[in-house]
């Protein structure tokens, strides 16, 4: 048996919506987690369902592409594209999250100093500066009060609080809050001090380092979108100047031509990620719940 264009045509989109269907209902039902918070398992399982619900957007560009050229090796790059658009083109938006996050910490450490002064206890001082928190940690800290009213030992609210916040400046304001709480030592207005100093300026360099790169990601979206319009645009207006990509030779060597494409556009994704210092405190489920 041979297999004809038409054949092979309707192999392939059956095998890329047999395997969206199974993406997308492998999302929808979720994953086991393992009992380790500070594991990629959750990430994982986000991605994946990002990943689920992008897939009905990838199967229609898949269609409307191999409509439009005929190609299939185009057809399932700009489907690949769409499913991979947030690891590729994305990031802008995390770091503007991360960023307040920063700041929300930097002003509650602050607001904690002062609430400290007056000779209040870290048990009576975070339920207090919970309700004035910044709204991009609010809920974290509204959860931790919550846990330390049902009578959580406070080391293990702040464990389940670094886990919650996952961002690396918040490791160590928590890791000097879980000492006090466990020494009872003096000097920790001092200490808070200095750590809210060190999460400003921490807060600037990254504003600067996120303004600097996202000129970069905007001129990767800016020539990936010239390239594929123009690409399109030729086989649509003038399908003679690239007829021979439509002979399967010319599908292989579009298939390299689209992969020296892919590394340029990893290369320049490299150039714009945000690198932040990774995490140092890591803490088991059981632990943090004991």
């Amino acid at each position: 048996m041979t297999l004809t264009p038409t054949t092979l045509l309707i192999v392939l989109l059956g095998a890329l919506v047999g395997g969206a269907i199974v993406l997308l209902v492998r999302s929808l039902v979720g994953f086991p987690v393992d009992d380790r918070i500070a594991t990629t398992t959750k990430p994982l399982v986000e991605r994946l369902e990002a990943l689920g619900r992008r897939v009905p957007f990838a199967v229609g560009v898949f269609v409307l592409t191999l409509l439009l050229t005929r190609w299939v090796v185009l057809a399932i790059a700009c489907a690949f594209l769409v499913l991979m658009w947030d690891r590729l083109f994305g990031g802008a938006r995390a770091a503007r999250h991360s960023l307040a996050r920063l700041e929300g910490l930097a002003a509650w450490t602050e607001s904690l100093r002062d609430t400290v002064a007056g000779a209040v206890g870290l048990e009576q001082a975070i339920p207090a500066t919970s309700y004035a928190a910044s709204p991009s940690i609010r809920d974290d800290l509204t959860t931790m009060a919550d846990r330390l009213r049902v009578r959580m030992p406070l080391p293990d609210a702040l464990k389940r609080f670094a886990e919650e916040v996952d961002d690396p400046g918040a490791d160590l304001i928590i890791a000097a809050l879980i000492l006090n709480s466990r020494l009872r030592g003096p000097g920790l207005r001092d200490v808070l001090t200095s750590l809210a100093r060190s999460a400003r300026l921490e807060l600037e360099m990254r504003q600067r380092i996120h303004a600097s790169r996202a000129s970069t990601r905007r001129s990767v979206q800016i020539v990936l979108g010239i390239t594929v319009a123009v690409v399109v645009g030729l086989r649509i207006v003038n399908p003679t100047y690239v007829e021979p990509y439509g002979t399967p030779f010319g599908q292989i060597v579009l298939v390299g031509i689209l992969g020296l494409f892919g590394a340029g556009i990893l290369w320049l994704r490299a150039l714009a990620t945000d690198e932040t210092p990774e995490r140092f405190l890591h803490f088991r489920k059981a632990e943090a719940v004991r």
